[in-house]
């Protein structure tokens, strides 16, 4: 554990680097690296050189390069992007040499949850208007609107939610882009937070429902309602229409009751946005604690951010149960090679400007703290964007960095509640599936309180060890879980953040 009069943080003993706990002033000694004295003012939350690290010379935290010195750095200097950068190295993947058995908890740690027909266990209880172009965003709007404030006599659901997107036409009918959108509806059709659902389009867009359900095995009935706005003769009778079946639908949906279940029927999400120099120190560690720890009562969490993992790929095939998973994850890295490539762009485009005023510098940097979400579980299984995920214990999706998008595809894939880290202070919620809020630093936590469910920066602080905060992050999941609200849906957060990938070309 910290001690709170410590001004820097050290993660191996091999690394290049120390982190500032808080801001130090120019010409402080730190007297624990061996009376380096710092040459520059550094703020909080970022490196500073304990040792000269030469120009070219690779630079090292975690035990792991970072990136390499773009210009001699000398004892006591400010490292960051005027100093450092990306470069090429060999990688040890190892596959599977970290794998060892799961020491499982029993018995199981329990929460209140809501058993559906089909034996899927929800965390809410919502009934969702879903769009399959953004030509019917608006009547499903209006659908989901006519209930708010409405729904007193049905105390059991937790709201009717409208979720809206901005693709759906002007894209091939067939291939990778339909495929991905078809997944991402299809997972929300089939969430077990929805008691039900009604799926609009207007007609005559790329996406048509019949196909899209089909694809997706997915049939109409007692709980699934498709239809169109052309079908139904425009905006109001469609709307109107959309209203009935939802009045329908609320009776059944309010006898929905809470009952003790295993937490081996929570499916975690595992989010980082607006990182900062703490992430991977505290908030992401601990959240890869209270992974480990769902792991080992039966659960499931998905790490993903495919571009956040880049340069830490090594360190998750070791864990790959087999050398087939292993070798998933790195298709899917390759693919986002090729990816940014024909589309001008390079995996290094991150850290984004907000991350490297919290003190990271390369997405080797940043990937390093956000793989530690994943705690240290085996690797059981590697998804594509939006698939449904199967396998119990600790897996890989490949999505996006960008948060609502990869979210998106955690909850389609099945997570029923998420937990999302930030050192910057995102803002962001994820209906139907309950998102905590975990800070990565005390000072971020005090001054958005609202929006913050967990403080983790009593790890900075010195207060707690990651072990002890995973814990807590651990409890606060079970409580959320059995109906306890967290701070983004106080705020009423979740709707506007729905977010299908959109690949390809919009013609």
């Amino acid at each position: 554990m910290l001690q709170t009069a410590d001004l820097t943080i050290r993660l191996n003993a091999a690394d290049d680097v120390v982190i500032a706990r808080v801001g130090i002033p120019e010409g402080t000694t730190l007297v624990k690296e061996g009376n380096v004295r710092v040459t520059t003012k550094i703020p909080a939350g970022h490196k500073i050189a304990v040792r000269e690290i030469k120009a070219g010379g690779p630079v090292r935290r975690y035990n792991q390069i970072i990136g390499f010195a773009t210009a001699d750095i000398a004892p006591g200097a400010h490292v960051h992007v005027h100093n450092v950068a990306m470069g090429e190295f060999e990688k040890d993947y190892a596959f599977c040499a970290d794998v060892k058995p799961i020491d499982y908890i029993t018995p199981q740690a329990t929460f209140e949850g809501i058993v559906r027909k089909n034996g899927c266990v929800a965390t809410r209880n919502y009934i969702g208007v879903l769009t399959s172009v953004n030509c019917s965003a608006t009547v499903a709007r209006m659908v989901a609107d006519h209930f708010r404030g409405r729904l007193g006599d049905y105390p059991n659901v937790d709201g009717v939610v409208a979720l809206t997107h901005k693709t759906g036409c002007g894209m091939a009918t067939e291939g990778e882009p339909m495929e991905y959108l078809r997944r991402t509806i299809g997972g929300f059709a089939r969430h077990p937070n929805f008691h039900s659902v009604l799926v609009v389009g207007l007609g005559c867009e790329a996406a048509q429902i019949v196909p899209m359900l089909a694809a997706q095995r997915l049939e109409q009935g007692e709980t699934l309602h498709a239809f169109t706005i052309q079908e139904k003769g425009g905006t109001m009778k469609t709307v109107r229409e959309g209203i009935a079946r939802v009045e329908a639908l609320l009776p059944e949906a309010n006898r929905a009751k809470r009952e003790t279940v295993p937490v081996s029927h929570l499916t975690l999400g595992l989010e980082c946005g607006g990182s900062d120099g703490y992430s991977g120190i505290s908030a992401n560690p601990a959240l890869g604690a209270a992974a480990d720890l769902l792991v080992r009562h039966g659960g499931t969490a998905i790490l993903s951010e495919t571009p956040e993992i880049y340069g830490a790929e090594h360190l998750l095939t070791r864990r790959a149960v087999t050398p087939e998973v292993a070798e998933k994850l790195l298709g899917r890295i390759r693919w986002w090679e090729d990816y940014t490539r024909r589309n001008g762009n390079e995996m290094n485009n991150n850290p984004t400007p907000g991350n490297k005023a919290g003190g990271l510098t390369t997405i080797l940097e940043k990937s390093l703290g956000a793989a530690a979400k994943g705690g240290t579980m085996n690797l059981e299984d590697v998804y594509e964007f939006a698939e449904p995920v199967t396998k119990k214990g600790f897996v890989f999706m490949d999505t996006p960095g960008y948060d609502p998008v990869s979210v998106t595809g955690h909850v389609a894939g099945g997570a029923n509640i998420v937990c999302f880290t930030t050192g910057r202070g995102s803002v962001f919620g994820c209906k139907p599936a309950p998102s905590l809020k975990l800070a990565t630093n005390t000072a971020m936590y005090q001054h958005m309180e609202d929006d913050m469910d967990v403080n983790c920066g009593t790890v900075v602080d010195g207060s707690e060890t990651v072990a002890q905060v995973g814990a807590r992050i651990f409890q606060l999941i079970v409580e959320t879980a059995s109906g306890q609200r967290s701070k983004s849906e106080q705020l009423g957060f979740g709707e506007d953040e729905f977010a299908p990938w959109v690949l390809g070309a919009t013609m």
